[in-house]
């Protein structure tokens, strides 16, 4: 599906709801299917959590995950210990093109059998599920945080809990802290510390209601929304304060942006800082929330600002190569960016062409960070549709706010 967002110049106020987070929906589900009385609440609606569900109940060899690849690495670790189940997982053609191996090299390291069905060190994998002979295992800490989260989320199963040894400097802590917070939530013990994570057995009963709260990174795009605006503002339901969301740091970061936050009971308030300075630090660190960079470096260009965003080395082996993306679809527009293996420097521009049509790679990221450019300039989506990744409802919530969105 193609749409076609002519220009807007303004919004309408507006609530929204939005779906749980992705991020602790999946780590939840999990937990869930190792401990069937975990009840969990407002959870995702979105593509990659209803395949995760599906995976989870199915008896079959052959599991396919698609694009999602939180499901490939939690799946990988929960049915590594599966005692007696042969899976073999696998996914779309950019799955296959995605790393596992410092994933399957550490279960292996605990006694798991996981062997490579094409390419080494890429799915599909086929899994012989079995009880691990050992309870620790080290891995290097400057990988995808979903790789250790992965190890943290079967530990407490396990009959002697794990220790985890993190090699080098940590990265995306903030999913680590999240991870060991739901555990929390369902009373397992866990402590994260001088790069060693220990998570103690689960000896009895789980018994827990758990609320997901709304995801973070579906709230920057209304964030970057705000900042294009003179006025009004969006009212997002249900988040806190003190979030288990590394991408919780959009808060801080758009008031450097001009857009202030109100938090009231479970909903935050957007709304621009009359006259306020939009201008970044002179080097923004994201790696501890690499999934909202997109949506700031398109805001920063719909503001004829400049940016430079470090810390993005997770962002190659994304949904897409993230950064070779932003890069391309930003200078469709008239943007000039330099990319590097980890940086993404943007320099200040007004210039905005009509009639772009914006790739969206099968990434629900860039479709939806390149929407708030509705207020600058007429485009086209391409693959619209891909936004059901995680936030189903998007282009619907769009219309709610005054957007125009047309089938192209």
């Amino acid at each position: 599906m193609n749409l076609k967002l002519p220009r807007i110049s303004s919004i309408e106020n507006s609530t929204l709801q939005i779906t749980g987070s992705k991020s602790e929906s999946n780590r939840l589900l999990i937990l869930q299917a190792l401990y069937p009385d975990v009840k969990i609440k407002n959870l995702s609606n979105s593509d990659d959590s209803e395949v995760m569900q599906k995976a989870l109940v199915s008896d079959d060899i052959l599991i396919d995950i698609h694009h999602a690849g939180t499901a490939m690495r939690f799946l990988t670790a929960y049915f590594a210990i599966k005692e007696g189940r042969e899976t073999v997982l696998t996914g779309s053609e950019r799955m296959q093109e995605r790393p596992i191996k410092i994933l399957v090299e550490a279960l292996q390291q605990l006694g798991c059998d996981i062997s490579y069905e094409k390419n080494e060190g890429y799915p599909p994998i086929r899994i012989q599920g079995k009880q691990p002979c050992t309870n620790k295992v080290s891995l290097k800490a400057n990988v995808s945080s979903q790789y250790i989260s992965a190890l943290m989320l079967i530990a407490s199963s396990l009959p002697n809990g794990l220790e985890i040894v993190l090699e080098g400097k940590v990265t995306s802590v903030p999913y680590i802290n999240m991870t060991l917070s739901l555990l929390a939530d369902i009373e397992v013990e866990g402590t994260f510390e001088n790069n060693k994570i220990s998570i103690k057995p689960q000896k009895g009963l789980v018994s827990k209601n758990v609320v997901v709260e709304s995801d973070w990174s579906s709230a920057s795009y209304f964030y970057s929304i705000v900042a294009l605006t003179a006025s009004n503002s969006v009212t997002l339901g249900s988040y806190k304060k003190q979030s288990y969301q590394g991408d919780s740091a959009l808060a801080e970061i758009y008031r450097s942006l001009g857009v202030e936050t109100t938090f009231d009971n479970d909903t935050i308030t957007l709304s621009r800082i009359p006259n306020a300075t939009q201008k970044l630090p002179d080097v923004l660190d994201l790696s501890n929330s690499p999934d909202i960079a997109q949506t700031i470096a398109v805001t920063c260009f719909g503001l004829g600002i400049g940016c430079n965003l470090t810390g993005l080395h997770t962002l190659k082996i994304k949904e897409t190569d993230r950064l070779e993306a932003l890069k391309t679809e930003i200078e469709k527009f008239g943007g000039k960016v330099h990319i590097t293996e980890d940086t993404l420097k943007l320099e200040p521009s007004s210039i905005y062409k009509e009639g772009v049509s914006v790739a969206t790679y099968n990434d629900h990221r860039m479709a939806m960070a390149f929407a708030p450019l509705a207020l600058r300039t007429s485009f086209r989506v391409n693959d619209a549709d891909v936004v059901s990744k995680s936030y189903p409802d998007f282009w619907s919530d769009l219309e709610q706010l005054g957007f125009k969105v047309l089938k192209a």
